[in-house]
């Protein structure tokens, strides 16, 4: 009589392989929630621009408009985290995050109102280049932020350091 085939016993997933499905989550919200903040910032911005506002106005403006209400569904649809916002761990932190992506998208959207200034261009047009130099540099800085407030901001350490606690380590000890 022969032996039954050996089988393979896999055990739980590793906490690696446990964590991609959530970051892929967590990205997936993080991009709906920027989409959001983008059509508010974009509602914002059209407006300024389309009444003869300058791109350093209305881009500084379209910015703050999004970055309040992708902060609130950041936090609470992405992350989890509920309760009132740490200043310190949470909202200091996130403000230095989209500060520097808001200082690219306005940056841009400023180089961009100049490059086009010389060019004496219609209204219209005008207003759909800088509308895109905006939404171009939305893009450009969505992951690097993303990576930032998963990994600093709103990370399993972050979140022990807010409750008092040493952060839970993966290394046998």
């Amino acid at each position: 009589m022969s032996s039954p085939p050996a089988t393979v016993e896999t055990g739980s997933p590793s906490p690696a392989a446990e964590a991609r499905p959530r970051r892929f989550v967590r990205l997936f919200r993080a991009a709906t929630s920027s989409v959001v903040a983008t059509v508010i910032s974009q509602v914002a911005l059209l407006v300024i621009l389309s009444s003869g506002g300058s791109a350093v106005v209305a881009s500084a403006v379209a910015f703050v408009a999004g970055a309040v209400p992708n902060f609130l569904l950041t936090r609470s649809w992405v992350w989890g985290r509920q309760g009132k916002p740490r200043v310190k761990t949470e909202v200091a932190p996130y403000l230095v995050v989209i500060a520097l992506g808001g200082l690219a998208s306005v940056g841009l959207t400023t180089l961009t109102g100049h490059l086009l200034a010389p060019l004496a261009l219609p209204g219209l047009l005008r207003v759909v280049l800088l509308d895109g130099a905006y939404v171009a540099s939305y893009a450009m800085v969505f992951v690097f932020k993303f990576t930032l407030l998963d990994r600093v901001v709103f990370s399993r350490d972050a979140v022990a350091r807010d409750a008092g606690r040493t952060p839970a380590t993966t290394s046998p000890s």
